[in-house]
């Protein structure tokens, strides 16, 4: 439900930091947002940028005037090679860095690059790096298990607590967290993807209700089914899966083993920019207006019951606790 009130309880706690934020730039000198730039002025982190939503996503920000800071694991590579011209080319504001969300130190060590050439100032930090590998649960042996929520769940957690103190210092700060729609539905037979993507959705909204005094907003986007590289990606994962599994445990799942490794996304036809659009357009908005979750897709989007039904049992649960003025603040 929209809160026809533009005035709510998340304005009231984060007031303090939205006034001192704007007085830092109003003594920083900073000129007004250029013409169709409306995103001039914001220092961005993009974990995932390889391909997907995270390679739209960065060169976009960068289009509307964010200096952003694209990064990808398994430098060098062509598509850092690509990223780097391209912004040489049409003088986008776009650095590439080494980063594997697996990896603390490429974590600690490309967060340390980017704030330094801002001056100890991030913005926003879109945890975007995700993956899944198919198959029954029976059929995710511990290698796969581990490499679902390293990536998925325990890769956003060492970018926030990356980022989060100069976020704090500032009391000012924008947190994606990139799930799907399946990080509130579930379809058997895709692995732990729902798993890792639920874990994400829940550790985002704690979040949140814990940054609220501090400025710093989260954003949970939830995605449809886009055409991008992450189901090419996702077959060679499975299909390794499906390589060293016993054959006793494929045969015991006949209705789901048969196709994994052979998803191709070819029948998906919708454009993979609505998601970096609708971060633009959240980025761009009022400190404490932007939503908790934005479900991204042009019809079909069934999560938003979900994301409906779970909002009234939260603020029943916590709304007239100690907790409610921050469950409220951050679900508003």
């Amino acid at each position: 439900m929209t809160n026809p009130n533009p005035v709510n309880r998340r304005h009231l706690l984060g007031g303090a930091a939205a006034l001192a934020g704007a007085a830092a730039m109003a003594q920083s000198g900073c000129a007004a947002v250029p013409d169709g730039k409306p995103l001039a002025g914001q220092s961005i982190l993009i974990t995932g940028t390889s391909s997907g939503f995270g390679r739209l996503a960065a060169e976009h920000f960068a289009r509307l005037g964010a200096q952003v800071f694209a990064t990808m694991r398994n430098l060098p590579r062509p598509e850092a090679s690509e990223m780097a011209a391209l912004a040489k080319r049409d003088g986008l504001n776009i650095t590439v860095l080494a980063l594997d969300v697996r990896k603390d130190a490429e974590v600690e060590s490309a967060v340390a690059d980017a704030l330094a050439s801002t001056g100890g100032r991030l913005d926003v930090l879109v945890n975007n790096a995700g993956l899944g590998i198919s198959g029954p649960v029976e059929v995710q042996d511990m290698q796969a298990t581990m490499e679902a929520f390293d990536t998925n769940v325990f890769g956003p957690q060492r970018l926030i607590r990356a980022v989060l103190p100069a976020m704090r210092k500032r009391k000012r700060g924008l947190i994606f967290n990139v799930s799907s729609q399946l990080g509130r539905l579930i379809v058997p037979g895709i692995g732990h993807y729902s798993a890792t993507k639920f874990a994400l959705e829940a550790m985002s909204e704690q979040l949140a209700y814990e940054l609220v005094p501090r400025g710093i907003d989260v954003c949970v986007i939830q995605p449809g089914g886009y055409p991008t590289k992450v189901w090419q990606t996702r077959n060679v994962l499975t299909a390794a899966l499906k390589a060293r599994t016993p054959q006793e445990r494929l045969t015991g799942y006949p209705e789901f083993t048969p196709q994994m490794g052979a998803e191709d996304g070819s029948e998906r036809t919708d454009d993979p920019m609505d998601v970096p659009r609708a971060m633009a357009e959240i980025i761009a908005m009022p400190a404490g207006q932007r939503p908790l979750r934005r479900a991204v897709h042009p019809s079909f989007r069934p999560q938003e019951a979900v994301n409906a039904a779970c909002r009234e049992a939260q603020l029943k649960f916590l709304g007239e606790t100690p907790y409610g003025p921050l469950v409220k603040a951050a679900q508003d």
